[in-house]
């Protein structure tokens, strides 16, 4: 498992390097989601199929965790391939480059760097899923199945509803509270977050047989902490708020920021408004 762990720790960083050159290139940070996601789709199934000792062949878990790797980083990845490549620079990345100005190329490098971190932390959570040493697929496994299947959809749902508000001319410059979108002002991130804690669930052994497992719940609340307090919710609320003004502050006092939660009322009701 070290020779496993070193070599995923290492690749995840030179695909965040070779994101960084990319991006540096065509001059479009959004770029470095697209690597990010393939990166570690690529790097979590190969963690996913490695040889187990003790065990010949591959094993019912191995390719049913590598299967669930797959189909969250192909249908992620593709979203966001056809994102970056119509539209313009990320919001997020755009005032990155705005705020370090000559600084931003050096900033940007170890600011992916540390992404490559993050990724490490997920892709530690596949392995010991995968480790997880019951003989047969427990129905925990099945529970971290159908979370996973449930968190991909509905993230795929809720960029399709962002995707079919922001179609609409007249929607142009509103805050989408549709949908999805009218319980949580970030489904796609709770959804992301949710895969995570799909992992986790089938690393941990509640009898105790398998305490290794329980490492695995770092990625959720990384993922949390992540989305909710770091990269996610705060830099794009604030440029929300530049943009958008009492509109947006009005969405956020009516909808729950992460957690899907029944829409509270609002007082005025303004002109809606669509993420960027």
């Amino acid at each position: 498992m070290t020779i496993i762990i070193l070599i995923a720790a290492v690749s995840l960083s030179v695909v965040m390097t070779l994101a960084w050159a990319f991006q540096r290139r065509v001059g479009n940070a959004g770029w470095v989601d697209v690597f990010w996601t393939f990166g570690l789709g690529i790097v979590g199934v190969a963690v996913a199929l490695a040889p187990i000792p003790g065990t010949e062949g591959l094993t019912d878990r191995q390719l049913l965790i590598a299967a669930m790797v797959a189909f969250w980083s192909l249908r992620l990845g593709l979203h966001l391939g056809v994102r970056v490549s119509t539209h313009a620079e990320d919001v997020r990345y755009a005032g990155f480059r705005k705020d370090w100005g000559a600084d931003f190329q050096r900033r940007i490098f170890w600011f992916l760097q540390i992404q490559a971190l993050a990724a490490f932390l997920l892709a530690l959570s596949i392995l010991l899923a995968v480790r997880n040493p019951a003989e047969a697929i427990r129905p925990t496994d099945w529970l971290g199945v159908l979370i996973l299947a449930i968190a991909v959809i509905g993230e795929g749902v809720a960029d399709a509803q962002l995707a079919r508000f922001k179609s609409v001319p007249a929607n142009m410059g509103g805050v989408c509270d549709v949908g999805l979108w009218g319980w949580s002002r970030h489904p796609n991130y709770f959804f992301e977050w949710a895969v995570w804690f799909a992992f986790a669930v089938m690393a941990v052994d509640f009898s105790g047989a398998y305490l290794w497992g329980w490492l695995a719940l770092i990625a959720p609340i990384f993922m949390y902490w992540l989305l909710v307090y770091v990269s996610g919710i705060p830099p794009l609320e604030t440029l929300m708020v530049i943009s958008r003004g009492d509109a947006f502050r009005a969405y956020q006092a009516s909808t729950s920021a992460f957690f899907p939660l029944p829409p509270r009322r609002r007082d005025v009701t303004p002109a809606k408004t669509a993420h960027p």
